[in-house]
Formats: structure tokens, C-alpha cells, sequence
């Protein structure tokens, strides 16, 4: 830690927090980056070591335009750190709790961006599953960074872990039925629906309610939301697998096949060609602006056990 000059947190969590740093060696025109501060105590008391080492696991290896990047992570005796590429347009839902809804054209941007960050990672077995607003970050030239790799796992055939957020989740997630990569698509579903709405599909006060509408499949869209749009997004919230867009070996192009998106030229989409619909408006590298304001603390250093300790050793 000695090596970076800490500049501001850009968020907290349950397990620690995420602050803006820069290398003390870097020179006053380079970029900072995010530093992902875990507390070693909070993650064994949360039961979360596996998903904690997943996801260093699955950023060490995968390397993307539209995903946030790891470019090193190290430990101390009471936490484990991992820094990040800095994104400092801020969340999506941000962005489109501001607007209300998106224009057909400015879903279609960001789903298009997501869609190859997506075809990227089931290409390598993964399934990321935790697609919301708040996990899309808009990067300093406006195009789409995918964050928070927590629950993201290698899954060859199947796995049974119920995560995710409520309003995202796939039916066969909620049944406990084991699922897979598939279960992205349907979430891809939900975040059209909800970029283009201005709210999600399925929506109740508590998270029971939620359940009961995924499982019941019943949803409606708002008049103004477009027929090739409406007809993507039933292909995705599909509960039959095997009839869900998306399905097939090759899923992704089975997507990028569809209607909506008749058109995108996805060499460009993936050469970061397209001009984005917003660019923030930065004052300097290291503006935070776009992010929520949060008092500055130091980080509590509770130490676990050496018996504890044990379970960080292949970090």
C-alpha cells in the first residue's frame, strides 16, 4: 500500500471498499486506478472466501475493452487488495436514472458492447452473472466496462449457487435446478427491458413477490418500446433453456443475429468505432464526479487467525 497515493473511495461494500489510487512512481499524466480494498475478517465471517478467490481467478485470466481489467492484486495480513482500470463515468444506473429510460439507439449501444463482453466470457466457459445498472461502469470515452466479478465462475455443464440480484435472476437460478452461461441471456433480457422501460420486468417490494413474477413469466411492456426490441427481449426471458435466444453452441451469434440489432457493423462495436451516445464530462484523470461522495475512513486491520490465514495462502 505504501506504494500508491490514495486520491478518494469511489465506493464501499460489505467487505471493505474501492479507492482511487495512483502509483506513487506514475507521473502526473497518468491514469489512476481503481484499488479494491477486502477485508480478510469480513469475507470469512460472510462465508464469501470461494467467491472472493473466484473472481480474482477469473479476472487473472480474461483481458477485454468492455470489461474492467486487473492489473495486479497482492495481500496483507488483514487484507487482500486487487487494482482495477478506473472508469470514471460511473455507473450506468446512474446514467439512466438521470435520463429515465434510453432511446432505442442508446440501448442498443450499450447491449451491443455487452453482448461481445459476453461472447468473450462464455468463450472461456465463464459465467458472470451479476448483470445490473450498477455493475456497468461508462469509461472516460463513454463505452461500457463491466465490473464486479464476485460471483463469476468457470461452469462446464452446471452449477447450483443461488446469486445474483433479484430482479436479474434466471428461473432455473431460483429452482435451484443448476444452471449455466445460459443464464446471462436471460439477464441481458432484463437489462434491455429496463434500459428502454426505465424500470425492470419484474418488479414487486420484497424479493418473494420478485420470484413468484420471474416464475410466473409475466411481464408487460410499455407501449413506446419498439416490436423488434419487444421481440428481443421475450426471446431472452424464455424459462424453456432450450428455446432462449442464446442457447445454441454458438450463442452470441445466435444474439447477434437477431433483428434489433440488423445493422451493427460489430468490428467497429468491438474497435471501440462507435461514437457512444454520452461522454462524461471530466475536469482531469482523477475526477470522481460521477461517483457518490463518501467520508474517508482508514481501513479497520482486524486480524484473522493464523488458522484463518490459511484459506488466503493460494491467493
Amino acid at each position: 500500500m505504501n506504494d500508491f497515493h490514495i486520491l478518494s473511495t469511489l465506493g464501499t461494500g460489505t467487505f471493505g471498499r474501492v479507492r482511487l489510487v495512483k502509483h506513487r512512481s506514475d507521473g502526473s499524466d497518468t491514469e489512476p486506478l481503481a484499488l479494491k480494498c477486502l477485508k480478510k475478517s469480513a469475507i470469512i465471517k460472510l462465508k464469501q472466501i470461494d467467491h472472493v478467490k473466484s473472481e480474482k481467478k477469473v479476472l487473472a485470466i480474461i483481458d477485454h475493452p468492455f470489461i474492467v481489467n486487473l492489473k495486479g492484486y497482492f495481500q496483507t495480513p488483514s487484507h487482500i487488495y486487487m487494482l482495477l482500470d478506473y472508469a470514471c463515468g460511473g455507473e450506468l444506473f446512474t446514467l439512466l436514472r438521470r435520463e429515465g429510460r434510453f432511446a432505442n439507439d442508446v440501448a442498443l449501444f450499450f447491449a451491443s458492447e455487452i453482448l461481445l463482453a459476453f461472447d468473450y466470457l462464455h468463450g472461456m466457459d465463464i459465467a458472470y452473472r451479476d448483470l445490473k445498472p450498477e455493475n456497468l461502469l461508462i469509461d472516460k470515452e463513454g463505452h461500457v466496462k463491466i465490473t464486479d466479478f464476485g460471483f463469476a465462475k468457470v461452469v462446464k455443464d452446471k452449477t447450483y449457487t443461488l446469486c445474483g440480484t433479484p430482479e436479474y435472476l434466471a428461473p432455473e437460478i431460483i429452482q435451484s435446478k443448476g444452471h449455466n452461461k445460459n443464464v446471462d441471456w436471460w439477464a441481458l433480457g432484463v437489462l434491455v427491458f429496463e434500459m428502454l422501460a426505465g424500470y425492470p420486468p419484474f418488479y414487486d417490494d420484497n424479493p418473494m413477490g420478485i420470484y413468484q413474477k420471474i416464475m410466473d413469466g409475466y411481464y408487460e411492456f410499455p407501449p413506446h418500446i419498439e416490436p423488434k426490441a419487444r421481440d428481443l427481449v421475450k426471446s431472452f426471458l424464455c424459462a424453456d433453456r432450450s428455446l432462449r435466444l442464446g442457447f445454441a453452441r454458438n450463442g452470441a451469434e445466435e444474439v447477434k443475429a437477431h433483428k434489433w440489432f440488423r445493422g451493427v457493423d460489430w468490428r467497429m462495436v468491438m474497435s471501440r468505432g462507435i461514437n457512444p451516445p454520452w461522454v462524461p464530462k471530466i475536469r482531469n484523470l482523477v475526477d470522481t464526479q460521477y461517483f457518490d461522495r463518501y467520508a474517508e475512513s482508514q481501513e479497520s486491520h482486524t486480524m484473522p487467525t493464523e488458522d484463518q490465514q490459511r484459506h488466503f495462502v493460494d491467493f
